[in-house]
């Protein structure tokens, strides 16, 4: 019988108990928003759940979502695929510069954006104001109801597309265009039957992000006034304090997150192409005429989606101050979010460090298991997770109710994916033989992983703790169910005031999170996917 030998391993066939508890218990921990959602739906039978969920208020709710998760989409790719091919593709003036503002929206929550539109465009808002002396006492309803979101929604997520199309544009292998251009097919033709058949696991990839968050958004679409799942199960649990009825919604939510990511991990299968292992760079498409043209559009898009909103926040944040409203809120608010997002990085690292190095170094059926338990946080939209804890808290875990405890713990449900996806990738860079030369040393697998696989995985996961952190600063819904009485964050914050149309003191808090989310969202997400193009360039 031969025994198989892994990395790190010396033959042994288990992990340390240590990283093997620590892995089950974020896999226990993933696992339990949809085994709570599941339980409390079923609760009432199959005939109660089967009516509740078939009301046509509840239809309407699916229609609405659906719409409005189509919508988005369509916007999002409108924009992300000319804007990565016009940076990525053409002898764009200043591709750099362009490539990084297309990217940039991703510092702004939704709901941060959602605010600043209202506070201009809508019915009463600046641009009315500027408006009036021309007799303009007011203005459409654009910015609310589903155009209102839509719009929000689909000028702030479309990045999450946009970078996986720059990445792929610039990682494929241009022999096959050549080949089509020598052929006799214009650049028009070899796009649309060449190239972009060749995008499709990208636009799968991107596109899936794109109606994971729309499903899951609830402050920019409470903010705006359109009602999808989101609104109607916070409603439920907050307002009516109807647990079924939020559950069954939830569970609703929770199939269609669950559908969206199996549609696209299908599509994925079948989309992989070969366009061949060793890209080589594209020569620059010359744009000719269409040169202005494509510069004024990606200013126009800088402006709605990076001028205008900043210039409102800034604009709100100085008349506040004007009006001698206080700032030590808005303070107290900061530290409480750094307080609960720091720590729930360190925990979310330190569990995906565990089941990265389960599931690389001591492969297995019970390796996958726990691994893919573990990205299941990745379909689960906050408010699902946040009923599921306050559920499991008020029954088995009393001291921990409505405490920080529970709130780190959404936190970390929520984005272990995020924190995995960059442990493994900085664990698969790693030689498996430098760890085998330390266990011929006499290490144990615990001093190699401290003393030789951590210092080499040092930048993969300082970018996990820091994705993890950023996204957990901008979290609303599961914060707004599961903070401590008289815990306020800066997203809550935001959202309460906004809410309100209080917006001089929505402005500060808002401004100190785009702040605090701005150069480390570049850092860590738009440099990394715009840095090889660039090498690309140059050779």
């Amino acid at each position: 019988m031969r025994v198989r030998v892994v990395a790190g391993g010396a033959g042994r066939r288990r992990p340390p108990l240590p990283v093997a508890g620590l892995a089950w218990l974020a896999a226990a921990a993933a696992a339990l928003p949809p085994t709570y959602i599941v339980v409390r739906a079923a609760a009432g039978g199959v005939e109660a759940l089967a009516g509740a969920l078939l009301r046509p208020g509840n239809l309407a709710l699916l229609g609405r979502s659906l719409a409005l998760a189509a919508g988005v989409l369509v916007i999002a790719l409108a924009i992300a695929l000319p804007a990565a091919w016009l940076v990525a593709r053409t002898d764009l003036p200043g591709r750099r510069l362009w490539a990084v503002l297309a990217a940039l929206p991703l510092v702004f929550p939704s709901y941060v954006a959602a605010f600043a539109f209202v506070s201009v465009l809508g019915p009463r808002g600046a641009l009315q104001g500027w408006l009036e002396p021309l007799g303009v006492g007011s203005l459409p309803a654009v910015a609310y109801g589903y155009s209102g979101a839509c719009l929000v929604l689909g000028l702030f997520i479309y990045p999450y597309l946009y970078l996986l199309l720059v990445a792929a544009l610039r990682g494929l292998n241009t022999a096959v265009e050549e080949s089509s251009r020598s052929l006799g097919a214009g650049p028009w033709r070899t796009f649309i039957a060449v190239v972009l058949p060749r995008l499709r696991p990208a636009l799968a990839s991107g596109s899936l992000l794109v109606v994971l968050y729309t499903l899951s958004d609830f402050g920019a679409v409470s903010i705006v006034r359109f009602n999808t799942f989101t609104v109607a199960i916070y409603n439920a649990y907050s307002g009516l304090f109807d647990r079924t009825s939020a559950a069954g919604l939830a569970a609703v939510l929770m199939l269609l997150a669950f559908a969206a990511v199996r549609l696209e991990a299908a599509a994925a299968g079948r989309l992989r192409l070969d366009g061949g292992r060793t890209p080589r760079p594209a020569s620059p498409v010359e744009l000719g005429r269409w040169k202005w043209p494509a510069l004024i559009g990606l200013a126009t898009l800088a402006a709605a989606n990076l001028a205008l909103p900043l210039g409102l926040i800034l604009f709100w944040a100085v008349r506040g101050r004007a009006a001698g409203l206080p700032l030590g809120s808005a303070w107290g608010a900061a530290a409480n979010s750094l307080t609960a997002a720091a720590a729930a990085a360190v925990v979310a690292l330190l569990l995906a460090l565990a089941v990265a190095w389960w599931k690389e170094r001591y492969p297995g059926p019970w390796a996958t298991v726990v691994e893919r338990l573990a990205r299941a946080g990745y379909a689960l939209p906050g408010l699902v997770i946040a009923l599921a804890l306050v559920f499991f808290a008020a029954r088995w875990a009393r001291p921990i109710y409505q405490s920080l405890t529970l709130l780190v713990a959404a936190y970390v449900i929520r984005f272990l994916p995020e924190a995995l996806a960059a442990a493994r990738a900085a664990l698969a860079a790693v030689p498996p033989r430098l760890e085998e030369a330390a266990r011929t040393l006499g290490r144990r697998p615990l001093q190699v992983l401290r003393e030789v696989t951590l210092p080499l995985m040092r930048r993969g996961l300082l970018a996990g703790l820091g994705l993890v952190f950023l996204t957990s600063m901008k979290e609303l819904p599961a914060t707004l169910i599961l903070r401590p009485i008289g815990f306020d964050t800066l997203a809550t914050r935001v959202w309460g005031y906004a809410a309100e149309g209080i917006y001089s003191r929505a402005a500060v808090p808002a401004l100190l999170l785009v702040a605090v989310s701005a150069l480390p969202v570049y850092l860590l997400v738009i440099a990394p996917a715009l840095r090889p193009r660039a090498a690309a360039n140059r050779r």
